[in-house]
């Protein structure tokens, strides 16, 4: 297949810049998978689409302050960095723009007495950067880091990104980027879930630098994703062996937790950490995910290729159309699908 293949005709103007008032007002898409069929709906009729003794999986990353701004000696301007992922004690990989100022060797300093030396270079203004040790690092990048908000968002982040752009329920920092099907949860949704005995359940996948990068080839047997962190705690790992055991529904919320469980189906269902960089695309067999609550995405994306393996291309592009007609928002801050 082509990545052309998920293209679909989006107006600027559905991208959603800033988050509704109330995380939970969102619109939400329901999908039959198995019909094709969908209806109009909102995102606080979620407790009514889930059964008693399914298992709702979120992922608990914690967007941190990833965009921070240096300088470096010999060049006047400003140099952004993006940190994506953490890969060892001092040591991240980033996106540096402008790249071509930044090369291996150079020293780059940040405010708040924070300094790395670029040890590696890759494509598309890709660089490994070692930070100078200092005791509190996540403190001083809480102080001078911004919210890394996505290029289709044009405009800086704000103070109340800090709390938008996170779930209600993040615990574990890491992500370059949040896992937005989750931005719609509130503690009263979550309780009415529960209610209706419904499981919960966390995995942690840190958003990296995938996201942030576009699809540069032609088919999709080409794609290669870059790797990310992901943990499989022990009660998640016990609760999934339960639902299978009994064959209760597995619900994922987001497509970072769609692939930390699917990556996990094929490698190891016991608590274990590790890195994965599984691309779902269609053909893909899913062996735990039965559910999915994700948010629209971006056209010819990795991610709307997750979807269209779940629910079928034409399905979902059939939906993507209904949505766009009826003026659904799009994208991190917008609206929302259900499938099942």
């Amino acid at each position: 297949m082509l990545v052309s293949d998920f293209d679909f005709h989006l107006p600027e103007e559905l991208i959603a810049q800033q988050p509704l008032p109330e995380r939970d007002a969102s619109r939400m898409l329901v999908l039959d998978r198995h019909t094709g069929a969908f209806r109009d709906d909102n995102f606080r009729s979620l407790p009514s689409l889930l059964q008693p003794g399914d298992l709702l999986v979120l992922n608990n990353s914690r967007v941190i302050p990833a965009r921070l701004y240096a300088t470096r000696s010999g060049f006047t301007g400003q140099i952004e960095v993006l940190l994506t992922q953490q890969t060892a004690p001092l040591e991240w990989t980033a996106l540096v723009r402008p790249g071509k100022k930044v090369r291996v060797g150079t020293t780059l300093v940040f405010a708040d007495q924070l300094q790395a030396e670029v040890i590696a270079a890759g494509e598309f203004g890709e660089r490994t950067l070692r930070f100078a040790p200092v005791n509190d690092f996540f403190v001083r990048l809480d102080r001078i880091g911004h919210i890394p908000l996505p290029p289709y968002m044009h405009r800086p982040d704000d103070a109340g990104d800090r709390e938008r752009y996170q779930t209600v329920y993040n615990q574990q920092p890491g992500s370059a980027a949040a896992p937005t099907a989750g931005l719609h949860f509130t503690p009263r949704v979550l309780e009415e879930i529960k209610a209706r005995g419904v499981q919960i359940a966390t995995i942690t996948l840190h958003v990296g630098l995938g996201t942030f990068q576009p699809v540069r080839v032609e088919r999709l047997d080409e794609i290669r994703l870059h790797t990310e962190h992901y943990t499989l705690p022990e009660e998640t790992a016990h609760a999934i062996q339960g639902a299978q055991q009994e064959g209760r529904r597995i619900v994922a919320a987001g497509t970072t937790t769609v692939r930390t469980l699917e990556h996990c189906a094929r490698t190891s269902l016991e608590p274990h950490s590790g890195e994965t960089n599984i691309f779902l695309s269609p053909g893909a067999e899913f062996k735990l995910v039965q559910a999915l609550l994700t948010n629209f995405h971006l056209p010819q994306s990795t991610l709307l290729m997750l979807v269209s393996a779940f629910a079928g291309r034409d399905n979902v592009l059939h939906a993507y159309n209904h949505a766009v007609a009826e003026r659904y928002r799009f994208f991190s801050y917008g609206d929302c699908m259900f499938i099942a």
